[in-house]
């Protein structure tokens, strides 16, 4: 098939493509900025996420349509700029891809339209979404513009995945390289719950997603473990083969320290290494429920984490990211 992808550059958009030039496909992508794509598989389109003719030629001929683009949070992005890809950016690709004809789009949205979950249990696709920071709120309304979309000739589908990790995520790697060389200092988390899948397994269920997801429907991928932040550190830990700390800082002192370091850094224009957004993972729990997507598309996650991050540290290892 002819696919169009938006957002490729990152990490779970290289996978994507990879996976979908090793299955054959045709694969367009939208290149913002500086060159990332070289390789002859790939037909790359320069421009931005809101130039309406390139992402209309970028759409003309495909089948279907992964909407990745996002703005991501540093802390220096304004809402309106958020607003400005994350909704409107989003508006315009569907735009695009019902004139161009295209049949499937899949969106990829965020577990953090829920803001932070209260209930025990891991939460289904239909629990009520309360957004905390503005990178979430922005999610809210590309979901919105996705959902609302109307629509005659495309299926469109939402995916919201959960904590991602896997070689190459230098989100994941920064965790790691932190319990590895003894710098990290954990921050509560204790009752705070995550659902890690693994890179592999989330791009066999977005292609699962396009086959056989229904049409305004929304699903999430995650793995099968709901997990607290705490025992994600610490089965890290155990595949460094290290030790991992046991005191654990009060969040009101690491929110005061978040704020002032914040507050500094903006002075001099700059991001902070400690941010509202980062401390997120620490405090906000997003536990998902995947039996919906286990029911209507066969979706079924083969790494257990312990698993996962194993292959995963052992890839750094080998690529010279963390020493032996």
């Amino acid at each position: 098939m002819n696919i169009f992808v938006t957002g490729a550059s990152g990490f779970i958009g290289k996978a994507l493509i990879k996976e979908l030039a090793d299955r054959k496909h045709k694969v367009s992508v939208l290149q913002h900025k500086k060159a990332v794509f070289k390789e002859s598989s790939y037909r790359v389109y320069q421009g931005d996420i809101s130039d309406f003719s390139v992402l209309k030629k970028a759409s003309t001929n495909a089948e279907v349509v992964f909407h990745l683009a996002a703005s991501m949070g540093a802390d220096q992005v304004s809402e309106r700029e958020f607003m400005r890809i994350n909704k409107k950016g989003t508006e315009l690709v569907l735009k695009a891809a019902e004139e161009a004809g295209v049949k499937k789009f899949v969106h990829f949205s965020s577990a953090g339209v829920f803001g932070s979950v209260r209930q025990k249990g891991a939460v289904r696709e239909n629990y009520p979404r309360n957004p905390i920071s503005v990178y979430d709120r922005s999610k809210r309304a590309g979901e919105d513009a996705v959902l609302n979309f109307p629509s005659q000739k495309m299926r469109i589908m939402v995916v919201r995945p959960g904590w991602v990790y896997g070689p190459e995520d230098r989100r994941t790697f920064k965790l790691i390289k932190a319990i590895a060389d003894k710098r990290f200092v954990f921050v509560t988390g204790e009752k705070t719950l995550q659902t890690p899948v693994y890179i592999n397994d989330l791009i066999k269920g977005v292609l699962l997603c396009a086959e056989r997801g229904k049409n305004g429907e929304i699903y999430h991928l995650a793995g099968k473990e709901i997990l607290t932040v705490r025992e994600i550190a610490e089965k890290i830990a155990d595949a460094l083969e290290t030790h991992f700390p046991t005191l654990a800082l009060p969040l009101w002192f690491i929110k005061t320290v978040t704020s002032i370091f914040e507050n500094g850094y903006r002075v001099f224009g700059r991001e902070a290494p400690l941010t509202r957004g980062r401390l997120a993972f620490f405090t906000h729990s997003k536990p998902l429920s995947i039996k919906k997507a286990e029911l209507e598309l066969g979706y079924s996650p083969e790494y257990d984490f312990r698993t996962g991050i194993q292959r995963t540290i052992s890839w750094y290892k080998e690529k010279g990211w963390l020493n032996h």
